[in-house]
C-alpha cells in the first residue's frame, strides 16, 4: 500500500500521487483531502498526478471525484502534471474534470494562484 502524502505550499493542500498508487491507497486520498479541507478550511487543494505515467478506470474515477468532494467543500481544485496518456483514459471513459483547473506544474498552478482565477497558468 502506498500513501499519498499530502502537504501545505503557499497555503494551498498539495497531495503527489504516486505513480504505482493502489486502491486503497486512493481512496485514503479521497478521505484524507476531503477531512483536511473541512477541517482546516483549505480553500485550494493541488492534486499532482505528473508521477502518474498510464491510469486504471479505478484510479481515473478517483481524480475525479477527490475533485469533485473538494470543490462541494469550498476549495478551488487543479489537476497538475496530468500526461496525454492520462487525459486521454478521462477522455475515454467519458470522465470530466468540470470546474477544475488543470496547470503543467505546481509553480505554474501557484502563480496562476497569485494571479487570481484568470491566471496565465491555468489551462481549461
Amino acid at each position: 500500500m502506498t500513501s499519498v502524502p499530502v502537504v501545505r505550499i503557499r497555503g494551498a493542500l498539495v497531495a503527489a500521487m504516486q505513480e504505482d498508487i493502489d486502491d486503497h491507497a486512493a481512496l485514503e486520498l479521497a478521505d484524507r483531502l476531503a477531512g483536511d479541507v473541512a477541517e482546516h478550511g483549505a480553500r485550494v487543494v493541488l492534486l499532482d498526478v505528473s508521477a502518474a505515467q498510464v491510469v486504471d478506470s479505478f484510479i481515473s474515477r478517483v481524480i475525479v471525484d477527490v475533485a469533485r468532494v473538494c470543490r462541494l467543500l469550498g476549495a478551488q481544485v487543479a489537476v497538475v502534471g496530468m500526461r496525454p496518456a492520462v487525459a486521454i483514459t478521462l477522455v475515454e471513459l467519458g470522465l470530466t474534470l468540470e470546474g477544475v483547473q488543470t496547470a503543467l506544474t505546481i509553480d505554474d498552478a501557484m502563480d496562476a494562484l497569485e494571479d487570481g482565477a484568470g491566471g496565465a497558468g491555468w489551462h481549461a
